[in-house]
């Protein structure tokens, strides 16, 4: 009987160690989602995200990538990337990045564009 009284208390213990599980360890992160579901930008070729100069993602035509950030500021480049399709080879090309600030919690939803500069970012409504 001490042993099993001894093991509950135990077991108790270690239990209470554990810190409980909560949703707002999420708050910790913002979301960045990044989205080429309109046809603003005339060219089937792929598209790469790059974040503070690292390849992160990659969009085609009318799909969307997302990506949970820390907070804090985060450079965003946009690239028409070499591919299968013909005329998707890179040539010069602008190499600014637009900075974005995340906060922790948000959601920033983006839509990529076609400027006189090349691949841009505008801001879009979250849809829901």
């Amino acid at each position: 009987m001490f042993r099993v009284t001894a093991g509950v208390v135990g077991l108790l213990s270690v239990l209470a160690a554990v810190p409980p599980a909560s949703a707002e360890g999420n708050a910790q992160y913002g979301v960045l989602i990044i989205s080429r579901e309109r046809l603003e930008v005339a060219t089937s070729c792929e598209i790469g995200v790059y974040l503070n100069d690292q390849l992160s993602g990659r969009v085609f035509q009318e799909q969307s990538t997302s990506f949970n950030l820390p907070p804090g500021p985060v450079d965003v480049r946009l690239r028409q990337l070499p591919g299968q399709m013909p005329g998707c080879a890179s040539g010069v090309e602008d190499q600014r990045s637009t900075r974005l600030l995340m906060k922790a919690g948000e959601i920033s939803k983006y839509r990529i564009t076609l400027g006189q500069n090349g691949l841009g970012l505008t801001r879009a409504d979250l849809g829901y």
